[in-house]
């Protein structure tokens, strides 16, 4: 057998297995193929609209980063949507917002621990990939929220809002308070980050507007999600640019800290600020002046959607497929469109005259 050549071992193999085995062996499939085809096997099936909701099943939340008080918000909001439909919730992740390893680790935990769904807000685009997809594989439906995987590597994405109305409507409003001239900057979470990533590429597009011509971005700072870095980050910026009009930052962490660099230095009332943030974070430095306006969903009712889209999946009502639509409960009929990708709705402006309407 050692003389063989390896088409003769080859075909050897093929006779005693099967001939997919074969081409595996002769270097014809990789393993990327194989996990490719058994998240595909996994996640195979037809949607069947009508089918009882399923009750008893268990749901993990693994956001970005536990005791985070956006994810916080947004995952009390599945908790109460799973305890509404019956099933159980459990959440687990890593303290800290670049801990890509430690979300690996996780969605391994969940799936040995046999959870009917998990949802997932990814830190990085491609690492999660293979352990979901042995979830998937597992039997374990999978939705990202927030923050996207690659496609084949979940059922469904629930997305807080449309990438293109998140990332336009900030640079909107950021032009409108600064006049429509002056340097800009970004201040965003982790470099790795799908969604902050995904709205930075169309900021950059819509400044490309004619009537943005006065506007210059000079720089995308990041500050990970980190209280204290996002502080220094903002410091930064403006010490490297001193003639900087406005800031955007498209994270609640991020807009938190630099309101609170902006609100006790000179640069208060002087250089604007907007993004994405929660209304308690926020009133105060809007109350103060420090902030004109920024924008933001729910993060308890993308928590909710999350958690319904899990149940759904896992109850056979949905396979993730574009065109499925399923109820959601008192939020009304959800349309699964392109990629597995379902919208939340609008993001809500907040400013002086509506802030005080908003708890979370």
């Amino acid at each position: 057998m050692r003389k063989q050549s390896l088409s003769r071992t080859c075909a050897a193999l093929a006779a005693v297995t099967s001939l997919a085995l074969a081409a595996t062996a002769c270097g014809g499939t990789t393993k990327e193929d194989v996990a490719n085809e058994d998240a595909a096997a996994a996640t195979a099936g037809k949607a069947d609209p009508d089918a009882p909701t399923k009750k008893g099943l268990t749901v993990g939340f693994l956001p970005k980063q536990v005791n985070n008080p956006y994810f916080t918000v947004a995952d009390k909001g599945g908790e109460k949507a799973l305890k509404e439909l019956g099933s159980d919730y459990k959440e687990v992740g890593p303290s800290s917002g670049t801990d890509t390893a430690g979300q690996v680790s996780y969605v391994n935990t969940l799936t040995q621990q046999q959870v009917d769904a998990m949802a997932v807000s990814a830190q990085d685009p491609g690492a999660l990939c293979t352990a979901l997809k042995q979830a998937m594989k597992n039997g374990v439906k999978v939705v990202t929220y927030d923050s996207d995987t690659n496609p084949e590597c979940r059922n469904a994405f629930v997305s807080q809002a449309s990438a293109d109305a998140l990332g336009r409507t900030q640079v909107r409003l950021l032009a409108e308070q600064i006049g429509n001239k002056g340097e800009i900057a970004i201040l965003s979470a982790a470099q790795t980050a799908t969604n902050q990533n995904a709205w930075i590429e169309i900021m950059k597009d819509e400044l490309k507007d004619p009537k943005y011509k006065d506007i210059e971005l000079v720089e995308v700072a990041y500050g990970d999600d980190d209280a204290q870095k996002s502080f220094q980050q903002t410091q930064g910026l403006l010490q490297e640019h001193p003639g900087l009009k406005g800031i955007i930052s498209p994270t609640t962490v991020g807009i938190k800290a630099a309101a609170q660099y902006l609100s006790g230095s000179k640069y208060k009332g002087k250089v604007k600020l907007t993004g994405l943030g929660t209304p308690n974070d926020m009133r105060k430095y809007v109350k103060n002046g420090t902030v004109e306006a920024f924008e933001l969903w729910d993060p308890a009712k993308l928590g909710e959607l999350a958690a319904r889209t899990a149940v759904a999946l896992a109850s056979g009502q949905i396979t993730g497929k574009e065109g499925e639509t399923f109820e959601a409960g008192a939020m009304g009929e959800y349309t699964i469109g392109e990629d597995g990708v379902i919208d939340l709705g609008e993001p809500t402006v907040f400013d002086a005259e509506n802030i005080d309407r908003y708890d979370f």
